[in-house]
Order: C-alpha cells, then sequence, then structure tokens
C-alpha cells in the first residue's frame, strides 16, 4: 500500500478541521484549492526594439532668423502682413484662426502697440476688438482721439494656446516683426499696453511701476517718445486704477501738443 502524498495529507487535514469547528458550532469556510503555480517560458529580447518616430519641434533659433530675414525685407505693410500670413511660427500659428496684423490709420502719428490677440481678435483678424479693445477706444475718445488717429497693433500677432501670455522665445521669434512694422509706421509717438510688451520693446518689467513714465524707442535710428498703459483688460477687472490710465492719457494729450 503506498503513501499518501503530501497533497493528499494537506486535504486530509483541512476536512478535519472543517469538521472539528464545525462540531463547535462555528460556521467553517472551505477555502479555495491554492493556485497551481504559472510556468512561463522565457522569451528572448529582440534585438533591436523599434522606437516610434515623433515628430522633431520646430527649430526656434531658425524661426528667429527667417523671421529676421522675412520682415527686413518687407518693402510695406502690405508685403509685411503677406509674410506674417504665411509665416510658420510653431505652436502660434497652429492653434490660431487668424494673422491679427492691425487697425486704424497707417498715417496716424501714434502708434497703438499690445501684446497678443485673444479670441475674439482671433476670430476677426483684428486687433482690440474684444471688451479690452472697446475700452481702449474709449480711453482715446476721452482725449479726442479717434480711429484716424491711431494705428494699433500687437507684439505677437497670433493668438497663443489657451489664451496664455507669449513666452519670451515667441516674443524674441515675433521682435522682427513689430520691429520692421514700426519702422513702416514711422510713428511720432508710440503707446505700450501692458506689461508683455512693455517687455517686447523695452526689455524692462513691472508695469505697474513703470506705467506713465516716458521711454524712448528706437525705430530707425530715430528716438521715438513711448509711454507704457496699463492694458484695459487689467482695467476692467481693477476699475479702481483708471484714475492712473486717466492721468497717462493727459500726459499723452500734452506730448502731442507738442510734436
Amino acid at each position: 500500500m503506498s503513501e499518501p502524498s503530501a497533497q493528499q495529507v494537506l486535504k486530509q487535514a483541512l476536512k478535519a478541521s472543517q469538521i472539528w469547528w464545525q462540531d463547535m458550532g462555528v460556521e467553517a469556510t472551505v477555502l479555495p484549492p491554492a493556485p497551481k503555480p504559472k510556468i512561463t517560458a522565457t522569451r528572448k529580447a529582440p534585438a533591436q526594439t523599434a522606437q516610434k518616430e515623433t515628430p522633431a519641434a520646430p527649430d526656434i533659433s531658425a524661426q528667429m532668423i527667417k523671421a529676421a530675414e522675412q520682415a527686413k525685407a518687407a518693402p510695406t505693410l502690405d508685403a509685411l502682413k503677406t509674410v506674417l500670413e504665411n509665416f510658420d511660427a510653431g505652436v502660434l500659428s497652429d492653434h490660431a484662426r487668424n494673422t491679427v496684423f492691425a487697425r486704424g490709420n497707417p498715417d496716424a502719428d501714434i502708434m497703438v502697440i499690445g501684446e497678443a490677440p485673444g479670441r475674439q481678435e482671433d476670430e476677426s483678424g483684428k486687433p482690440f476688438v474684444g471688451p479690452a479693445g472697446q475700452l481702449l477706444d474709449k480711453m482715446f475718445a476721452a482725449i479726442d482721439l479717434g480711429a484716424d488717429d491711431l494705428y494699433i497693433t500687437n507684439v505677437c500677432n497670433w493668438r497663443p494656446p489657451g489664451n496664455r501670455n507669449p513666452n519670451e522665445e515667441e516674443l524674441a521669434m515675433c521682435a522682427p516683426f513689430i520691429t520692421r512694422h514700426m519702422e513702416l509706421i514711422a510713428p511720432k509717438l508710440v503707446v505700450i499696453v501692458g506689461g508683455v510688451s512693455l517687455q517686447a520693446l523695452t526689455g524692462k518689467t513691472g508695469i505697474m511701476k513703470t506705467r506713465g513714465q516716458w521711454q524712448e524707442l528706437d525705430i530707425a535710428n530715430q528716438k521715438t517718445p513711448a509711454l507704457p498703459l496699463y492694458h484695459p483688460a487689467f482695467l476692467l477687472r481693477r476699475p479702481e486704477l483708471k484714475k492712473d490710465a486717466w492721468r497717462d492719457l493727459l500726459a499723452i494729450r500734452e506730448r502731442l501738443s507738442g510734436l
């Protein structure tokens, strides 16, 4: 007679313990049999793993060089607009519906330069047409300046994804375009609207401490006065600061009288 295997002995012991617990009035749960160990075959790793090819991100330095070359070569405003409409600005132009160029009178003495388009500007292809733009128009109307007295554009001509601010690399890429834009307009006075445009045009930061302080821009080797203003979108959130904006507008009117 052969001896029971270890598995049979284990089953007998388990059954005996269950009977004992039942006799003692305790519910005994039948345990499931232990799972059999899985035998997995070892596979040899392939000699070379195929890697997915991901499209390379545009070289921002190459884009900057291309922007400088094309902007410099634009002889007119129409030519510059065409260059911008056909320029590959990476994520900026990829996500934008329209290239937002300018609105107003190209022969005006005042050039107003904002930050970047918002949703309504992106849809219309014109800068400052939403609530902030409407407030900007009212601000200038308060010192008797209308559409014929102003030429309005932005330092960035495409709406950034998610309505974020353009980053430093994007501003550097856009710099040749706004530089050429100013050269072609040759304004007598520039109004810098918002902190992003302040940094892009002057290299300075902190619109809260810089607004109302006259700056100088070198436009085609000519020193041109420029005054930073709060962005009207900021004034819509902080209406108590409109008194500061009013003082800045009066400073613009006074400066114009001397030009």
